[in-house]
């Protein structure tokens, strides 16, 4: 049987490492494709059917490069905020001209940011009607990869949360909280939100590459249900015997942080996504492919707490 090559690229990101995790336990031979050289070895450098990558997806030669002979060319990068407005597309259609040159298979890991402000569970079937520069940029890229003519998933995922999954709001608070001080919360600690366990992501991002009669279509995979900051303390205290308090940052909060630091300053326009949250609908992934994989957040977040702590020995 002839092996089956994929490539991440943002392999070294939480969605990224899940996908690479997920593609080699199904027999993939996976090439990991990241900047930073240091941390790939770090996450991959023990296991030999990950090839190690490290490469710049602004530079369409190197893409070029390291897409070559591959069957799956799957698409995780996360830039930071203020360089969206150009890095994304840049990179975007970078890795379309190597599917097209390579007559790959594309997978876009994406997030809710281009469905805007809903009201219900969304389905794919949703208008899209962003109202924020970022949300903006998501549609601009789906529209660039519908409009290439290649084979192609976009998948639509809630906030991450997952082993090695560190620039999330999960992380953000888990970190505080392990190392014993006061910590923060983005958003109210009463809001119902959902978060994916990014295995749970990965297993049903490779489980919709693998089916044909997938492609040409939008996903959305939710999480397993909702979860409050309350409930998410809950289960961390239980976990750590953690005591401390437990701060909201709220808008304003981060409004005032983003008139010094450009960061911040990007991140209050999809404030909204803790205020109102943005809830998916699974139903059409039920229907066509089967059960959502869903790991109950009081494993998933454990999980999250041991890696951390096994990290920081």
């Amino acid at each position: 049987m002839k092996m089956k090559h994929a490539i991440v690229f943002g392999a070294s990101g939480g969605m990224g490492y899940a996908l690479v995790m997920e593609l080699i336990s199904r027999g993939f031979v996976v090439t990991a494709f990241a900047r930073n050289e240091q941390k790939l070895k770090e996450l991959f450098g023990h296991l030999k059917e990950v090839n190690i990558h490290p490469g710049d997806a602004m530079n369409q030669e190197e893409v070029a490069e390291a897409c070559r002979k591959k069957d799956f060319i799957f698409h995780s990068i996360n830039i930071p905020y203020p360089e969206w407005t150009d890095g994304h597309p840049h990179i975007m259609q970078n890795l379309l001209q190597a599917v097209k040159q390579e007559n790959s298979r594309f997978i876009l890991a994406d997030n809710i940011y281009a469905y805007g402000r809903q009201t219900e569970a969304v389905k794919e079937s949703a208008s899209k009607k962003p109202h924020t520069k970022k949300g903006k940029i998501r549609l601009h890229l789906e529209q660039m990869v519908k409009s290439a003519e290649i084979p192609y998933l976009i998948i639509h995922f809630p906030d991450y949360y997952g082993p090695k999954a560190e620039n999330t709001y999960i992380h953000f608070t888990l970190n505080q909280m392990l190392q014993n001080r006061t910590s923060q919360f983005v958003g109210s600690l009463n809001l119902e939100r959902e978060y994916i366990y990014t295995p749970d992501g990965a297993k049903a991002a490779v489980e919709l590459a693998l089916t044909p009669h997938a492609y040409q279509q939008n996903w959305n995979i939710p999480g397993a249900g909702t979860l409050t900051g309350k409930e998410f303390v809950k289960v961390v205290r239980d976990a750590t015997g953690y005591s401390k308090k437990v701060i909201t940052v709220k808008k304003g909060m981060i409004s005032f942080i983003g008139l010094f630091d450009k960061m911040m300053r990007e991140s209050v326009e999809m404030m909204y996504l803790t205020e109102k949250p943005v809830l998916l609908s699974g139903a059409k992934y039920e229907k066509e492919i089967g059960p959502l994989p869903r790991t109950p957040f009081d494993l998933g977040i454990r999980a999250v707490i041991s890696s951390m702590q096994k990290n920081s020995h």
